[in-house]
């Protein structure tokens, strides 16, 4: 039997054959994690593409070819979503480039864009860091002369959402290549290449894998080329994945679609009760129709994904709701099976409010969920 992916097979259905071997008897329907260092390789070393540990390993390319069915292109696999995102950004940015990307992007890219890379990397190489809001033309009008545009829809933690067709266009017009970070959305939510971005970045630690229990990342792209030069980066700096965490990440893989189903549902009922919550405001999540992201979202979004944001008065008051809720988390990340929310000031970088949360939706029973919120919001 083949498991070559059918262009009609659904999410669902895709994500749980996605880069499985052909059915053969007496053999698992996954293999087990290669574990090697060096492989047998006599003679012309290309006669095998396993040959060193650093260059490639069996367990990461079953897993790469089920994330390339889902994304539409090749995928590099690296050791966590920052490793991706650093490869890219040290890749794809030439000498004397301009990088665009937005204000409000994850805290830690804008880090390695404004001090590590500047001093280490960009800063030698003449390379010029522009940030725009992700709403509203700034990230179009700073296009001109630039060599990538660097988005994130939706974005963490705010949840703004950019036109990622419209931006994709432009700054090809402009002579830019296009990168998404796609961590918050997955490509079973919304899939950037097919919208017209050069590259799409994923953090794997957060829904792609879904457990809390793995750190990965990788990046998808439209030219087999970027991938090829993406692929030559990780090899020569050693920026690879265990095999085991690869294996991990590719059995998980097979529940996404239930998880993020159970996931979307739910976070739709609570954002609609936090919406009218009288001791809560500010909630974003695009799949509320009066959300400022809804038009766009509905637009490239096929769900909106498990991840909602809301304010309550103060850091007190968090306080106070997580020690009243039984079923959710204090933890950072999120796209976990377990319910999870922080207070995102604690950590500082990020320009929201001392009471602003990120709350990540997990597989709990709505109802739990929602009398759990009802009770703790009441000690707040």
């Amino acid at each position: 039997m083949s498991n070559t992916p059918n262009p009609e097979w659904r999410d669902g259905t895709r994500v749980v054959r996605a880069g499985l071997p052909d059915a053969s008897p007496g053999t698992p329907y996954m293999a087990g994690p290669v574990f090697a260092a060096p492989y047998h390789a006599p003679g012309d070393p290309t006669a095998s593409p396993f040959t060193y540990g650093r260059f490639s390993n069996p367990t990461w390319v079953a897993y790469e070819q089920a994330l390339e069915t889902l994304e539409g292109g090749p995928c590099v696999l690296f050791p966590s979503g920052m490793a991706a995102t650093a490869a890219v950004l040290a890749t794809m940015v030439p000498p004397g480039g301009k990088l665009v990307m937005p204000e409000e992007s994850y805290y830690t890219t804008r880090v390695i864009a404004t001090q590590h890379f500047p001093g280490a990397w960009f800063a030698a190489r003449g390379i010029n860091v522009v940030m725009a809001p992700s709403v509203g033309n700034g990230l179009r009008d700073a296009l001109d002369g630039a060599a990538v545009l660097w988005l994130e829809s939706p974005t963490n933690p705010a949840l703004d959402v950019c036109d990622i067709a419209a931006l994709a266009q432009a700054a090809h017009a402009a002579g830019a290549l296009v990168v998404v970070d796609n961590t918050t959305a997955t490509p079973l939510l919304q899939q950037p290449l097919a919208l017209g971005a050069d590259f799409a970045v994923v953090s794997d630690t957060k829904a792609m894998t879904g457990h809390a229990d793995l750190v990965l990342g990788h990046v998808a792209c439209r030219d087999a080329m970027h991938a090829e030069t993406i692929r030559t980066w990780r090899t020569r700096m050693g920026v690879i994945a265990g095999p085991m965490e690869a294996w991990l990440a590719h059995r998980s893989l097979a529940t996404l679609d239930v998880r993020l189903t159970r996931q979307c549902d739910t976070a739709m009922q609570l954002a609609t009760m936090l919406a009218v919550h009288p001791k809560v405001h500010g909630v974003r999540y695009p799949g509320l129709p009066r959300d400022p992201s809804h038009a766009i979202a509905s637009k490239q979004m096929k769900r909106y994904g498990g991840v909602i944001s809301f304010a309550l008065d103060d850091a007190a008051a968090v306080t106070r709701f997580f020690a009243a809720s039984s079923l959710v988390y204090e933890a950072t990340s999120f796209g976990g099976v377990h319910t999870s929310a922080e207070r995102r000031a604690r950590w500082g970088g990020d320009a929201v409010s001392e009471g602003f949360v990120r709350l990540s939706i997990g597989l709990e029973d709505v109802q739990d969920l929602l009398n759990d919120f009802e009770r703790a919001l009441g000690a707040v």
